[in-house]
């Protein structure tokens, strides 16, 4: 009986030490579990209240923009083309520079094919207008809209204007979402941004990024350029798509990316809303843009040029010429004058002026600061009319035949685009006003091109020129005797 006394007393004591271990060792666990609750990190309260209200504004943002952006998808007729091209070329600014010119070789010879192209647009007007680029559109032979509620639209072209690279078209359609023109002249380097579009067929994608530049010019995109850059995410298919700002405000048409792969990489260009909003009123009201002319030629001020000229810094457009009879001669204009205001605008450039200029309606009168010998003068001008798309406006031809002329459009020169070009009474032709882009003449002519002598026939004008073009077979090669940029030089083209 003590024997059993003793063992249970014995157990007591080992049931007492076991629970005193597990109790020391839950202790520690306590200790432990409360010493890395001590070193854990938290987001604040206050941060997490700033990021979330942050992030709702974001998604408030793109809920009230997306409705308003739409996906273009256009077809047109070629003669011949690339078989298997990659469907994400299809966006036409990017195939410009990555389809059509690697595969040339490739197409020739090949049937008519329908081609599809797919861009973006912004409806900017509850009674369906729409705002995109001129190269999403250009050439089409259908044009067809779609809404972010799958909606699909036949739209109707209004205008284009390729000097700037934008274009205006209509659909017919109910309960559409319009976008309110922002002023992009108030944007801020750094300030945020959103780009939305459809890249790579991926419709009403969103992207965000800041305004890292503005006043982007000499990009090779459009004859007129004042590019707002962005390093929001813009792909092909982003082309005639919205930048807003933070208030959901239309302040750009995302129109080309700048990239050595094809892809993003941290660089795309936009047009301002108040370039495509002047461009847009003047499509709207008559079909066509009409923009100012001063007649001057002007060019970039240097370091050097400014101390030549006694300025005190190279900020400016320099007048290197005024042409006869032109507002500029009219107002007093010289050579040597540095225009540094119009219209109280700072001039900082070339580019700046002539976007101003053209900017201001025909028979406008301005005023301009200008620094001559090193004082400030005060000149006023009224504007003339900057003749219209075709580079003269007198007679023209376009080449219907089957021959290496084929799709190339001349205008004769007059005196008033001689006077311009500040051409030599030597140079006497037709000038090259557009190419086709399926035209054989397409890599070698260029708009702009004077044509002297076909074949070493002479091409005093239009008459003559069609007289020559017409007695060229399909196959034959031909010699071009063409003037450009102060030179002249022969072409041999070949009708493949």
């Amino acid at each position: 009986m003590e024997s059993q006394r003793h063992t249970s007393r014995l157990s007591f004591r080992w049931m007492v030490i076991v629970a005193l271990i597990a109790v020391s060792a839950a202790g520690g666990f306590f200790v432990h579990d409360e010493l890395q609750a001590a070193h854990r990190k938290e987001i604040s309260r206050d941060s997490q209240k700033f990021l979330i209200e942050t992030s709702n504004a974001f998604a408030e943002v793109a809920e009230m923009v997306q409705p308003s952006v739409v996906s273009i998808i256009t077809s047109k007729t070629i003669h011949g083309g690339v078989q298997g091209m990659n469907p994400l070329f299809s966006d036409p600014f990017f195939r410009r520079f990555f389809g059509d010119r690697f595969g040339e070789e490739h197409g020739r010879g090949m049937p008519e094919q329908r081609e599809q192209g797919l861009g973006s647009g912004v409806i900017v007007d509850e009674a369906g207008y729409i705002l995109t680029n001129n190269h999403v559109v250009d050439k089409a032979d259908d044009i067809k809209v779609v809404l972010s509620d799958k909606r699909e639209f036949d739209a109707k072209l209004i205008g284009t204007d390729p000097k700037t690279d934008l274009a205006v078209v209509k659909i017919d359609g109910k309960n559409l979402n319009s976008l309110e023109l922002g002023d992009s002249d108030s944007l801020k380097v750094g300030e945020l941004v959103f780009a939305i579009g459809s890249p790579f067929r991926l419709n009403l994608t969103v992207t965000m990024g800041i305004v890292s530049a503005k006043g982007r010019a000499n990009v090779g995109i459009a004859d007129y350029e004042d590019f707002i850059q962005t390093d929001a995410a813009i792909n092909p298919g982003n082309s005639g798509g919205a930048m807003v700002n933070s208030r959901g405000q239309l302040v750009g048409i995302n129109t080309a990316i700048f990239s050595t792969t094809g892809g993003y990489q941290g660089i795309g260009f936009a047009i301002p809303s108040n370039m495509a909003r002047q461009v847009m009123e003047q499509l709207l009201s008559s079909g066509k843009v009409v923009r100012g002319w001063l007649g001057v030629s002007i060019q970039q001020l240097t370091p050097e040029l400014a101390r030549q000229f006694g300025l005190k810094d190279d900020r400016g457009a320099l007048v290197s010429g005024v042409i006869e009879g032109s507002a500029a001669e009219k107002a007093g204009l010289g050579r040597g004058d540095v225009i540094v205001e119009f219209n109280g605008h700072e001039v900082d450039d070339p580019t700046s002026l002539r976007n101003m200029v053209a900017g201001t309606a025909p028979g406008t009168e301005v005023e301009m600061r200008v620094i001559r010998e090193g004082r400030d003068k005060t000149v006023r001008a009224k504007l003339d009319e900057l003749e219209g798309e075709r580079l003269t406006g007198g007679p023209s031809s376009t080449a219907e035949q089957d021959n290496a002329f084929r799709g190339v459009h001349v205008e004769a020169v007059t005196d008033a685009l001689r006077a311009r070009m500040r051409l030599p009474d030597s140079v006497s032709g037709v000038i090259v006003s557009d190419i086709d882009d399926d035209s054989p003449s397409r890599s070698m002519l260029q708009q702009g091109d004077i044509i002297l002598e076909i074949n070493r026939q002479a091409v005093p004008g239009i008459r003559e020129y069609e007289e020559i073009i017409s007695g060229i077979a399909k196959d034959d090669s031909v010699l071009i005797l063409v003037y450009r940029n102060g030179g002249t030089f022969y072409l041999s083209i070949t009708h493949r």
